[in-house]
């Protein structure tokens, strides 16, 4: 990668037990287009602090892959549906879905997924 590790910033603490039945996870992938990486990692680095201010943001991680970079996978889970499509509806969201087009071969995968062995409170 060529892009400089960042440090790790303190958050608060997320417990497994706090994560509420039915709970919103979604995994995503996006892949720069050649040449694109670094123009990719750069929009999309401001997403973390953005969408982890977001109070109906209960995890967020955005990782880059070492061996290919530019590409990202999103792990992101909200309380609810509704909190990820609210979040979704977000202008910083918007805006870098306008970028894609540019930047991102092939536009965001994205699964939507259950939460399993979710701890006993």
């Amino acid at each position: 990668m060529t892009a400089a590790p960042i440090a790790a910033q303190e958050a608060p603490r997320v417990h497994y037990q706090e994560i509420p039945e039915g709970a919103y996870s979604v995994v995503a992938q996006v892949r720069a287009k050649p040449g694109k990486e670094d123009a990719l990692r750069a929009a999309t680095l401001p997403l973390i602090d953005l969408v982890r201010s977001d109070p109906k943001n209960l995890v967020y991680f955005l990782q880059e892959d070492r061996a290919k970079p530019g590409h990202f996978i999103f792990y992101e889970i909200f309380a609810s549906q509704a909190d990820f499509d609210a979040h979704n509806a977000m202008p910083y969201v918007k805006d870098w879905f306008t970028k894609l087009p540019e930047l991102a071969d092939g536009g965001v995968e994205v699964m939507r997924m259950a939460i399993l062995g979710k701890p006993k409170k």
